[in-house]
């Protein structure tokens, strides 16, 4: 059974994109721990980022560097905290994460709850920075 990342890579399912290559894509979280939170995925569905062949490793992680420097320029931050978890999707995908304060990176806080309005004007913004 395909992800709902393997849904939103075949377009069954909408997304706030704000990056994309043939192999990669980015885009944002729809349940935020900050505003601008942002997942970034390989196309390939895989499970679990260790089991990534070495290129396209390296590739996501390059592709994240990028989507993460465009971020840090579009939302107000002091850095961009970066977490790999991938208990909840079985899909390889890396949060970046507009980070003021440790507590922005803890994902047992409340999330918020953005309109597709601000979703799409954060993911406008972060594009216009890549």
């Amino acid at each position: 059974m395909a992800s709902i990342f393997s849904k939103i890579v075949a377009g069954e399912i909408p997304a706030h994109i704000v990056a994309e290559t043939t192999e990669f894509l980015a885009f944002l979280d729809v349940s935020p721990l900050t505003t601008g939170h942002v997942l970034v995925i390989p196309k390939k569905e895989i499970d679990y980022i260790f089991d990534m062949d070495e290129e396209s490793y390296f590739g996501l992680t390059l592709f994240a560097k990028i989507v993460a420097t465009g971020l840090k320029k579009a939302v107000p931050c002091i850095k961009v905290g970066v977490a790999v978890i991938g208990l909840e999707v079985p899909h390889v995908h890396i949060h970046l994460i507009p980070m003021n304060t440790v507590s922005d990176m803890n994902f047992s806080k409340p999330k918020l709850s953005p309109t597709q309005e601000e979703l799409a004007e954060t993911a406008a913004q972060i594009k216009a920075q890549l």
